[in-house]
């Protein structure tokens, strides 16, 4: 019992240097023993490692196991905790909670569909994080030091730094690399607003450490984080208002799709403010009120929790980057060329620090760019990368390669095909008829260049069209791949259609008409 009350202890005290893993219950103190072990001792470095990895989130860990998988002698190092931002603050517990918010909602919308709830229903949100906790602590099994020990590599709790041309120092130990891999991500980072510090605010990492619902809370930036939490916490049953100072929601994407999603945050009970700006928060006792500056003026609101979802930024401070000839911008993150090759050649950089698309599959894909031109003289290029992002509201908002501003930005001529979801049998039969798809055809071609998708499961259905690109499929073809009946992918299928039907012109049509009356 006496080590079990000290590990107990331990734990909590990690936990408390670490808030992101608050409270300290069950689930959280087994994501700690796996993730920041509390009785971890560092191994003894024997010899050169092929390749040592700074930052033991996703670029960080498949950097790792990649290597060590090819036989090379790795060493990974991690300050906080091993899965970074995805397992602890980003993707794991985000989509757990966005789960149990559409359940929430489809209660909530069941009588649409026959289903009685005139006695109404609850959302017990302790429940819910702690559902949330568990599934998090379980997979984090996935990313433990225990798990990467026994993959064969040499794993170190503590802080890394470059101290030499080919040496780092964590825990008063010198590690030798033949090759260095920086994959110490990016954090959230709160704008200058005056007041903001001095009130207190959540971020996407202290969000999930909530164990109370806040009746009333506002949200600063429409972003797919923003967005994403403003929906789910008004399902939850907050009264959300979100901010946001450009013309639009999700700013990045198709007009068209983010009116979608601004629509069903709309349905959702969220305030959306976009054109306002927040500038000032001062606190009194629990009420944070906020200034906003809107087009109408000036306004106020009082809310119970501020939640910050705009800026990020690249964890560069304290590797000793300077000791090594490695470039880097405390806004930008460190410098990179094509092949993700520092300003130092023997050392790379990977994820979040170094790339501009910020995903946990991005960063997974630029580890194993690492990995090729690190370890065999590769020539991978991350420029070559096709790279679809998804934002996780409902409905769900994909987009991969080029928008119809990105191709004019880019002076690319391209067709755009559109289908309304509300013409797709599945989307009618399910009630989700409010979304759309355009497919962006490079010019006078099938060749597809680009596209958006807005549906429920968007996400999953925008790799059809990914796996297009990426092999050079043509849409022509797409057309020609039979889709089970009924699903919301037939959409896809339904624009190469549309596509074989706009290559009729009327001299063909005129000449089928010929040759059918001639068969009569």
């Amino acid at each position: 019992m006496q080590n079990v009350a000290t590990e107990t202890v331990e734990a909590q005290r990690i936990i408390e240097d670490l808030p992101q893993t608050a409270p300290a219950d069950e689930h959280n103190r087994t994501l700690v023993s796996n993730v920041h072990p509390q009785d971890w001792i560092n191994p003894k470095p024997s010899g050169r490692y092929n390749m040592v990895v700074i930052g033991a989130g996703t670029a960080g860990l498949v950097t790792a196991a990649g290597a060590a998988g090819l036989g090379g002698k790795v060493a990974l190092i991690e300050r906080a905790l091993m899965g970074g931002d995805c397992l602890n603050v980003g993707c794991v517990p985000s989509k757990a909670l966005l789960r149990c918010a559409r359940a929430a909602a489809d209660v909530r919308d069941a009588g649409e569909f026959g289903v009685n709830v005139a006695g109404g229903y609850e959302v017990d949100f302790p429940a819910v994080m702690q559902r949330m906790r568990n599934l998090r602590a379980s997979i984090s099994t996935h990313d433990s030091a225990k798990r990467f020990t026994e993959l064969g590599v040499d794993v170190f709790i503590g802080d890394g730094k470059f101290t030499g041309p080919s040496t780092i120092e964590v825990g008063g130990q010198q590690l030798e690399f033949a090759r260095a891999c920086i994959a110490t991500g990016a954090r959230a980072a709160a704008p200058p607003i005056p007041g903001l510090e001095d009130a207190g605010y959540l971020t996407n990492e202290t969000v999930f450490s909530l164990t109370e619902l806040p009746q009333r809370m506002a949200v600063i930036g429409a972003g797919p984080i923003g967005c994403e939490m403003a929906q789910a916490f008004a399902r939850f049953g907050s009264n959300v208002t979100l901010i946001e100072s450009e013309s639009q929601i999700l700013i990045k994407e198709d007009p068209d799709a983010a009116a979608v999603v601004e629509r069903a945050l709309h349905r959702d009970g969220v305030t959306i403010q976009c054109c306002g700006k927040a500038a000032s928060v001062a606190r009194n006792g629990d009420t944070r009120t906020i200034t906003l500056q809107t087009p109408e003026g000036t306004m106020t609101l009082d809310v119970d929790a501020v939640l910050v979802a705009v800026g990020r930024a690249p964890n560069v401070e304290g590797l000793g980057l300077e000791n090594v000839g490695v470039e880097f911008d405390k806004r930008k993150g460190v410098t990179v060329d094509e092949k993700l090759r520092t300003t130092n050649s023997k050392i790379f950089a990977a994820g979040d620090v170094a790339y501009k698309y910020q995903f946990t599959h991005t960063a997974d894909f630029t580890a194993r760019i690492v990995l090729r031109n690190a370890l065999f003289f590769g020539r991978s290029k991350a420029s070559d990368l096709i790279v679809p992002w998804c934002t996780y509201t409902d409905p769900e908002i994909a987009h991969v390669g080029l928008n119809e501003a990105m191709a004019a930005e880019h002076n690319v001529e391209i067709d755009t095909i559109s289908i309304d979801m509300g013409t797709v049998d599945r989307s009618i039969l399910e009630g989700d008829t409010d979304g759309l798809l355009k497919v962006h055809l490079k010019k006078g071609s099938d060749i597809i260049v680009g596209a958006t998708l807005v549906a429920r499961h968007g996400g999953d259905m925008i790799s059809e069209l990914t796996l297009a690109m990426q092999s050079g499929t043509g849409l022509k073809t797409v057309a020609n791949t039979i889709h089970p009946y009924p699903t919301v992918a037939e959409a896809i299928r339904k624009a190469g259609d549309q596509f074989n039907r706009s290559r009729l012109t009327p001299f063909v049509s005129k000449m089928f008409e010929r040759l059918l009356r001639w068969r009569r």
